[in-house]
């Protein structure tokens, strides 16, 4: 600080006094927009105005306990009032820092809705605040998505442990889904456009590929298919919507497919796209008993040796997603009751039977198994 700064703090301390010293400090660095210097003049000021040492100690554990609660709410004052000025001069970086150390970050989130990207600016910074750190992470995943391309993105929310609501993940997915088919529908237009000299009437990918085995010849494809992969089994996690029945239509582009880029996966997904096509079309209420039955068939064949039981977990977590919670029981009692309280992609039997309140079901069961503790409960919560 240039040195007739210092003497006019010097002169203001002998004329006028300590409180109106600490004033002129903070009013002289908010004018040279010294923000961080200012947070710890503000520190300061609390300090002096509690009758305490001026000199913060890191810890602050110099203050009696007293006035340790006034000293924090100074801390959370002297946050949101920097926090805001580095906002105020477009710094949300710099600005993130203050109201993240009072777990404020509305006014973070406030300011990245409102930001236009340029085609030249260095997004990174934004994206980290924005997405991994949760500031607005609808926004965030946007702007990954729109500046490093859905490659990234899927990688993004495929392997990273990111601690986001269901809600937030599911709007990713929901995105995925929706920019993946918006893609692959402009290509296949363009596609036919080309062939055919006009553009195509259809307005699903199935009906674009209708009759016109050609776009497939010589093992052609028109988009990346690990991404394709990705975004429908993303479609059977999130709740029933529109982007469900979109990737339904992209289940229709891959069961076009030549079977060498079908990926490889265990029942009751081995057949890929098909099964996938199956399993959304049952969350969207079509011929749903027909479908189901595709399922059934699934589980009753697999072989527990070499498959395991995730067919059946599969159809149990379905039949519970659409309400069918007895039918859920009765496919839980027949494959994986067994299992007794072993840890499965859905809920065990035992929980099955407390859901439904079948507990008959669960005392017949362990009386078969030999089980006593499970036998009992039953018996008792058929009595209750």
């Amino acid at each position: 600080m240039q040195s007739e700064v210092l003497e006019r703090l010097q002169a203001t301390l002998v004329k006028e006094g300590p409180a109106a010293a600490i004033d002129r400090l903070c009013s002289e660095l908010k004018q040279n927009q010294d923000y961080p210097a200012l947070f710890y003049a503000l520190l300061m000021k609390k300090r002096f105005e509690l009758g305490a040492s001026p000199i913060a100690t890191g810890m602050n554990d110099d203050l009696p306990p007293a006035v340790q609660e006034a000293f924090e709410n100074g801390i959370r004052e002297a946050c949101g009032a920097v926090g805001q000025l580095f906002l105020d001069d477009g710094k949300i970086p710099q600005a993130f820092g203050y109201f993240r150390m009072i777990g404020d970050t509305a006014p973070i989130a406030q300011a990245l809705e409102k930001i236009q990207l340029t085609e030249d600016e260095d997004v990174q910074p934004l994206i980290d605040i924005a997405f991994q750190q949760g500031a607005a992470p609808k926004k965030g995943f946007d702007w990954l998505l729109q500046r490093y391309g859905i490659c990234n993105a899927i990688t993004t929310i495929t392997t990273s442990e990111l601690p986001f609501s269901t809600e937030v993940r599911d709007y990713c997915k929901r995105t995925l889904i929706r920019t993946l088919h918006s893609d692959l529908f402009g290509r296949l237009k363009e596609e036919v456009k080309r062939h055919d000299g006009a553009e195509p009437t259809g307005t699903t990918i199935a009906e674009i590929v209708a009759g016109r085995e050609w776009l497939f010849a010589d093992d052609f494809y028109h988009i990346d298919l690990s991404h394709l992969n990705a975004v429908v089994q993303m479609a059977g996690q999130i709740e029933v919507c529109e982007e469900t029945r979109l990737a339904k239509d992209l289940c229709a582009y891959g069961k076009h497919l030549s079977p060498k880029f079908i990926y490889n996966t265990d029942p009751p997904f081995d057949k890929a796209y098909h099964d996938y096509d199956v399993f959304l079309s049952i969350l969207l209420g079509e011929e749903v008993d027909k479908n189901l039955a595709h399922f059934y068939k699934k589980a009753d064949d697999a072989d527990p040796e070499t498959v395991g039981t995730y067919p059946a977990e599969v159809l149990v977590n379905l039949l519970l997603r659409i309400g069918r919670q007895g039918e859920a029981l009765e496919a839980s009692k027949k494959h994986l009751s067994h299992l007794g309280n072993m840890r499965l992609s859905c809920p065990t039997f035992v929980e099955l039977c407390q859901k439904t309140g079948n507990y008959a079901a669960l005392a017949d069961v362990a009386k078969q198994q030999g089980e006593p503790v499970n036998f009992l409960a039953g018996l008792l919560g058929k009595s209750r």
